[in-house]
């Protein structure tokens, strides 16, 4: 069983990743009201219960009234852009990169992330459930962001394909479940449908 410290996640920083535009939830995601707040107001809250430094990947004209923002380097690259803009501005060697579509996560869960990653010298630490990687529910280490540019320069955009190229220290599914972590966490909300079928939380989630 995982017992969570609180300096676990020290000297990390986060990140949340708010500036993608979902053509299928038909509205900015970011301020998607979602169990009586935003998601970006809960993917905050999340986030600063474990790291003081937390910042917002995303349009400064739109995100710097809720938190310090990053603007992507390469236009319109999706995830894998938004997290070469978070490692090329941090100055933390460990860094969690979150989306804002993943309201379930708990602060637990994320330091028991910071904590592999710092016991590890793995340049990502990232969950894998239901066979597929979380790269927007992972660690990485500031080195990322080289690799992230050659493969941006190349128009190359899949996240979990540079992986090969890097150690990486995968958190497997049975790892969470003997932590007592729930893989439901890492539902996330694309649709209306997500959305409407979804259930809020509880305050205190299933580790």
């Amino acid at each position: 069983m995982y017992y969570c410290r609180m300096h676990d996640a020290a000297e990390a920083a986060a990140f949340i990743l708010a500036g993608g535009k979902s053509t299928r939830m038909g509205t900015d995601k970011a301020l998607l009201q979602f169990g009586g707040q935003t998601l970006l107001a809960t993917a905050l809250e999340i986030a600063r219960s474990l790291v003081p430094q937390v910042q917002i990947v995303g349009p400064a004209t739109k995100f710097a009234a809720f938190a310090p923002t990053v603007e992507d380097t390469f236009a319109d690259a999706g995830p894998l852009g938004g997290i070469h803009a978070a490692l090329q501005s941090s100055k933390y060697e460990l860094n969690l990169i979150l989306a804002v579509d993943l309201p379930f996560l708990s602060s637990d869960l994320l330091r028991y992330l910071v904590s592999r990653a710092r016991a590890s010298s793995a340049v990502v630490t990232v969950p894998r459930t239901g066979g597929r990687w979380q790269p927007l529910c992972a660690v990485y280490r500031r080195q990322f962001a080289q690799c992230a540019e050659t493969a941006l320069r190349a128009h190359r955009y899949k996240i979990d394909a540079l992986y090969g190229s890097v150690n990486v220290q995968t958190v497997e599914e049975n790892d969470l479940i003997a932590a007592r972590f729930s893989c439901d966490m890492f539902r996330n909300l694309n649709t209306p449908q997500d959305v409407h079928s979804a259930a809020r939380p509880s305050p205190h989630p299933s580790r």
